[in-house]
C-alpha cells in the first residue's frame, strides 16, 4: 500500500480544510458548497441504441456561509456606496489532506457574491450569513 492508514477512521474532516479568498485565510467561515457539471444527452436514430452522445454547456456553482464579522469585514474594506456584490473577481482556494498527507487544492474560479442577505432568529447563538456566489470554472486539483 502507497498510503498512510487511516487514523481513527478519519480521512478528511472541516478541521483540515482552508479556504483562501482575497489572498485572506478566512477563519470565520461555517459551510462551503461548489459543483460542476455538464450537459449530457444520448442521441437516437436507427434502432433502440443511441448512437452517439451530445455534450451542451458547461455550469459551476458555489456558495460560502460566513460568521457575519466576516461579511461585515469585506463590506467595510468596500469604498463609500459600495455592496459585497461590487467586490472584484476573486478565486477561492480549498485545500484539505488527503490519506497520504498530500495537500488537495481546488480553485473555485472568477467568484463573485450575488447576493447578501441576514437571515436570525429567536435562540440564535450566532450569526451565520450564507452568500450565493456566480464562479466561472472549478479546478478540482
Amino acid at each position: 500500500m502507497d498510503h498512510l492508514p487511516l487514523v481513527n477512521g478519519q480521512r478528511h474532516a472541516w478541521s483540515s480544510v482552508e479556504v483562501n479568498i482575497l489572498d485572506r485565510i478566512v477563519t470565520g467561515i461555517t459551510a462551503i458548497s461548489y459543483d460542476d457539471a455538464q450537459i449530457k444527452e444520448n442521441h437516437y436514430g436507427a434502432g433502440d441504441m443511441p448512437v452517439f452522445r451530445g455534450r451542451g454547456k458547461y455550469e459551476a456553482k458555489a456558495s460560502i456561509t460566513l460568521f457575519d464579522y466576516e461579511v461585515e469585514a469585506i463590506q467595510k474594506a468596500l469604498p463609500k456606496g459600495k455592496r459585497i456584490q461590487d467586490v472584484p473577481l476573486f478565486d477561492i482556494k480549498v485545500s484539505f489532506l488527503d490519506n497520504s498527507s498530500d495537500i488537495i487544492t481546488h480553485v473555485i474560479r472568477n467568484c463573485e457574491f450575488k447576493s447578501n442577505k441576514r437571515d436570525m432568529k429567536q435562540g440564535d447563538t450566532k450569526i451565520e450569513v450564507q452568500l450565493d456566489l456566480i464562479v466561472s470554472h472549478i479546478e478540482w486539483n
